[in-house]
């Protein structure tokens, strides 16, 4: 089993920046795929960004550029470093991760882009 807790959410005005953390509990191996998703109100949930194996990070075209994916093996966190926040990137962000047992979501934090 595998537990995510996320933190780093909040109230940002347009243009600001905001770091969320995703903290694993459990068996999480290094070749295991981590991600960022969100939903926005009304809308289904979406991928952000993602990290597998030893690829290159993938991210939606939305965010590219102004959001980078990370993650500490030792301490079993993935990081989501955003920039330049719009109002569109207003949602709760799930961090997400597939093991070779299951797929394991967080319970979300909220992230608002408001002036």
């Amino acid at each position: 089993q595998v537990q995510l807790m996320e933190s780093g959410g909040g109230l940002v005005q347009p243009g600001g920046s905001l770091r969320l953390s995703c903290t694993a509990s459990g068996r999480v191996l290094s070749t295991d795929a981590m991600a960022w998703y969100r939903q926005a109100p009304g809308k289904e949930r979406e991928l952000v960004a993602r990290l597998r194996g030893g690829r290159d990070a993938e991210y939606a075209s939305s965010v590219r550029d102004r959001f980078t994916i990370s993650r500490d093996n030792a301490k079993n966190m993935v990081y989501l470093q955003m920039i330049s926040l719009k109002h569109d990137d207003t949602a709760v962000y799930y961090c997400y991760v597939r093991n070779s047992d299951s797929t394991y979501w967080g319970q979300g934090t909220q992230v608002t882009v408001s002036s």
